[in-house]
């Protein structure tokens, strides 16, 4: 490749680092060109997959001020670029990899930050976006609806109260 075509190859890579909110570093050794693309397909729109050179790769990390284990750039290095939702792209990866070994997850960068790929195995096991703010959603509902039923309680007990009072004036006064 001339000198030309790999600058503009770093310059693509830094892009997508610099653009994505996540990138997810695996070994595709032994995987077929049919179940690579089915590897795609399962990693939704909001990835994209390229096979890539690993010293480019390096480069272009370090130009987008990112740092990574040498490790990770061992044997053969496929990228996941996540724009949207990692831990969507992180459990495409994982159940891809359940049903395929030679897929090895090895690691990867989520916010500027570096993971291991116990890490990025983790973030698989996390619920999706929505669900996690659905969940937080019906928590605050819970929390108002409780606070309602409290603020219900105090006149209703004041009311008790008074009742309970006059009953017991009432018995007072008519006993004497």
């Amino acid at each position: 490749m001339a000198r030309p075509d790999k600058a503009a190859t770093v310059a693509e890579l830094t892009d997508k680092f610099r653009s994505s909110n996540a990138a997810v570093l695996t070994e595709y050794r032994g995987l077929t060109v049919a179940q690579l693309k089915t590897l795609r397909r399962s990693l939704g729109e909001n990835a994209q997959y390229a096979v890539v050179k690993n010293t480019l790769t390096k480069i272009a990390a370090n130009e987008a001020g990112i740092t990574l284990d040498e490790q990770l750039f061992a044997g053969p290095t496929a990228v996941a670029f996540v724009t949207g939702d990692p831990v969507e792209s992180a459990k495409g990866l994982r159940d891809f990899a359940k049903e395929n070994p030679n897929l090895v997850i090895k690691g990867g960068v989520l916010d500027g930050k570096a993971l291991s790929a116990d890490e990025i195995k983790k973030l698989a096991d996390l619920e999706s976006r929505e669900v996690l703010l659905s969940k937080l959603a019906g928590a605050f509902k819970a929390k108002q609806s409780q606070a309602a039923s409290v603020f219900q309680a105090l006149p209703s007990k004041l009311v008790r109260t008074v009742d309970a009072l006059r009953a017991k004036q009432a018995e007072q006064g008519g006993a004497e």
